[in-house]
């Protein structure tokens, strides 16, 4: 059964930084293509950075240059680094695990920024 579990999140001034931390178990991470949404209230939930199981890593355009995707395949994490944060970018974040043809998601973990 594969679990994964988000955190990190929390209230940071615009401007500011936060890591936000996601640890799957259950097994098979190293083949796991891993992502990371966020969904704002009233909003569809938005793609933010994809990672595959060979590190290649996508990001939206809203994020890109200060947002980081990363993995470690020894400790069954993916890391998203979130720098230079502004209002737009709080949301519920959640970690998603996509494993042979199936999508596990966490429970979310939010993050508010105040201007």
């Amino acid at each position: 059964q594969v679990q994964v579990v988000e955190s990190g999140g929390g209230l940071v001034q615009a401007g500011g930084s936060l890591r936000l931390s996601c640890t799957v178990s259950g097994g098979g991470f190293n083949i796991m293509f891993m992502s990371w949404y966020r969904q704002a209230p009233g909003k569809q939930r938005e793609l933010v950075a994809t990672i595959a199981p060979s590190g290649s890593t996508n990001y939206a355009d809203s994020v890109k240059g200060r947002f980081t995707i990363s993995r470690n395949n020894a400790k069954n994490t993916v890391l998203l680094q979130m720098n230079s944060l502004k209002p737009g970018d709080a949301a519920v974040y959640y970690c998603g695990a996509l494993v042979i043809a199936t999508q596990y998601w966490g429970q979310g973990t939010q993050v508010t920024v105040s201007s």
